[in-house]
């Protein structure tokens, strides 16, 4: 996972900035809030979710996938891991 620890900072400061997102969905359900500003809050929570999916599962393309000093169990391992992520998050 040494490709995650390198983002590692980059990946957290995403994290934070999700958090931020959900508390401000919280206090807009707290303060009902319209439900447009609710919905739109929460839909700038999904994107960002989905933007740090998909940093992910590039970084995890192309450490476990794409690498060419992947031997062929590695990199079917690689790609069964990514699938499986995939479906889990496609639910």
């Amino acid at each position: 996972m040494s490709h995650i620890h390198s983002k590692k900072d980059a990946l957290l400061k995403r994290i934070k900035r999700i958090a931020g997102q959900l508390q401000a969905v919280e206090k807009a359900l707290e303060g009902d809030d319209d439900c447009a500003t609710t919905l739109h809050l929460i839909a700038a929570t999904r994107g960002a979710i989905n933007g740090l999916m998909e940093e992910i599962i590039e970084d995890h393309a192309q450490a476990h996938v794409a690498n060419p000093a992947l031997s062929d169990e590695e990199r079917a391992k690689g790609v069964e891991e990514l699938l499986e992520a995939i479906r889990r998050y496609s639910r």
